[in-house]
């Protein structure tokens, strides 16, 4: 089954992972009112869950790419889903300047995949 496989898998698990962590960071911003120490149990909570698929994204990941092939690709991935949930869910606006630094953090990701120095 190609989506259970150790190229693919790992993907899927990481998406999912930085959707909860997103939450978990971020998430509480829009209830300012709400305790700290609610937001700070509401959001270990969630990172629990992140944990569950975050190590076994890189455990399974783990030779089918390098360890610093994992990282870009989770940077990647928590990027792509914080631009989404700072617009969506936040309702904050992206600048150019959140954009062209995002972009470099993807010109860094594609050279640890595809550097001329590999």
């Amino acid at each position: 089954m190609p989506l259970l496989s150790p190229a693919v898998l790992p993907i899927l698990l990481l998406i999912g992972s930085n959707l909860f962590m997103t939450f978990a960071w971020y998430g509480h911003l829009k209830y300012p009112s709400a305790p700290l120490w609610i937001a700070v149990m509401a959001s270990w909570g969630i990172a629990l869950v992140e944990y569950w698929m975050a190590v076994p994204a890189n455990r399974i990941g783990y030779g089918t790419y390098t360890a610093a092939e994992l990282k870009a690709m989770q940077e990647v991935i928590s990027i792509t889903v914080f631009v989404g949930f700072a617009v969506l869910y936040l309702r904050e606006p992206l600048t150019l300047n959140h954009f062209l630094g995002f972009a470099l953090i993807g010109v860094g990701a594609f050279f640890i995949f595809n550097g001329p120095f590999k």
